[in-house]
């Protein structure tokens, strides 16, 4: 009997045959990880289409200022950081470590819910508060151009007044959406108002503070109006904050000489008023409409006082021309527009005042520090938002903007909320 020898496959044979399973574990495996990935591809996609587009415009916009901002500071103060402490870049790598902390701070406060303002903004206020008593009252309260508004703990300085603006936009959209139906009652705005904003407001006026008081203020008459407090109550209060500006200017030599500059007089008591405000003014007009480039600014060179802080938008101009300038105004324009909007968009007062009340702080106080820099109001000391050197300011901007990022979160989902019911209805 002949054996024959073994068959050999073909190679189609080879090629089709059914590999060896795998082992049910590694099996398993495989699909969880598939699986997990593509869960965490939908959890993102969803995070960020869910976003509205007033969301994007307005982070998109602040970052842009933020990172603008940065560059100017190191253009505007490299020299002065180097005649203080032997570096171009302390002010710069100081402004930046800031704008670090006030980032993740800002988006994480985008995601908080609207119960927690409500639940917390009373202790957030009292805490702001106290730590303005802190600086009239002890040791700690450094004062510096005739303004007592610092808080120095060790090698830190703070500005309590930035944290009080932030719980007082808070607190106007959590107490007058509660007192919404009585707000045609004056006693029922006069009550809550005059005692908390007003306290608030006076601790930061015994500092010496105008120009913050006076932000402040505006902050307060810009929730009523958005809250829908009667015309008249509102100019009954715009009154009593002149009266109450025009005797605190007159209160000052310093201020009094502030006003004089701005008419063309001297001031006796501050006469770097003049040297600030004149050397504002050429390098204004050294920047015609192009600018003589970014870097090679000459009033930086020690003519210009606060050229990173309250004067950096003569620095802009100088160098970036009128171009520069008017870019920067059009940015607070857009920001202004995605306030608007936003408030449009949400149907519960609480966050309508307090966005109102963002957009006045942030909108208003860039008002008041380009119409000092033109001359056109005497220097009060306020930083351009979001541009100027300044910590505790940047921080606090940008978490004010985080609280309205979560406003436009919450309107997207009440939309989308809306459409689904009405579509539900509709089948």
């Amino acid at each position: 009997m002949t054996t024959s020898p073994p068959r050999v496959p073909t190679r189609t044979e080879r090629t089709t045959r059914t590999p060896h399973p795998a082992q049910p574990q590694e099996q398993d495996a495989a699909h969880a990880s598939r699986l997990a990935g593509l869960t965490a591809r939908i959890s993102l996609g969803r995070a960020v289409s869910s976003e509205s587009a007033n969301y994007f415009l307005l982070a998109g916009t602040t970052l842009f200022m933020v990172v603008f901002g940065l560059v100017m500071v190191l253009s505007s103060s490299a020299v002065e950081s180097h005649n203080d402490s032997n570096n171009f870049f302390a002010a710069f790598w100081s402004q930046g470590a800031y704008a670090l902390i006030g980032l993740p701070l800002m988006f994480l406060v985008s995601r908080l819910p609207l119960t927690f303002w409500r639940r917390t903004i009373w202790f957030l206020l009292a805490g702001a508060c106290f730590l303005q008593v802190l600086v009239l009252l002890t040791p700690l309260g450094v004062e510096i151009g005739g303004n007592r508004n610092w808080l120095r703990i060790g090698g830190f300085s703070v500005q309590p007044s930035e944290a009080i603006k932030l719980a007082l936009v808070v607190w106007l959209g959590v107490v007058l959406s509660r007192k919404k139906d009585m707000l045609d009652d004056w006693r029922h705005v006069v009550v809550p108002v005059l005692p908390v904003a007003g306290g608030a407001i006076g601790l930061v006026l015994l500092g010496g503070d105008l120009g913050t008081t006076m932000i402040m203020a505006a902050i307060v008459l810009g929730g009523l109006y958005f809250a829908g407090v009667r015309l008249r109550y509102l100019l009954t209060g715009i009154g009593a904050v002149a009266v109450m500006a025009f005797f605190v200017a007159i209160s000052s030599a310093s201020r009094l000489g502030r006003i004089a500059a701005m008419f063309g007089g001297t001031s006796a008591a501050n006469p770097d008023v003049n040297w600030q405000i004149d050397n504002g003014f050429y390098a204004l007009a050294s920047g015609g409409v192009f600018g003589v480039g970014l870097g090679n600014s000459h009033s930086k060179w020690s003519w210009l006082p606060a050229a990173d802080t309250d004067f950096i938008f003569a620095i802009i101009g100088e160098e970036l021309g009128l171009i520069g300038a008017i870019v920067v105004l059009l940015l607070f324009v857009l920001l202004a527009v995605v306030f608007l909007r936003i408030i449009h968009a949400s149907s519960d007062l609480f966050p309508r005042v307090t966005t109102a009340a963002v957009m006045v702080w942030i909108i208003g106080q860039a008002f008041v520090n380009i119409a000092v820099v033109l001359g056109v109001i005497p220097v009060l000391g306020v930083p351009l938002p979001l541009i100027s050197r300044g910590g505790t300011a940047i921080i606090f901007s940008m978490v004010a903007i985080g609280i309205v990022l979560s406003f436009a979160r919450q309107s997207s989902k009440d939309a989308r909320r809306a459409k689904g019911l009405g579509q539900g209805a509709v089948q």
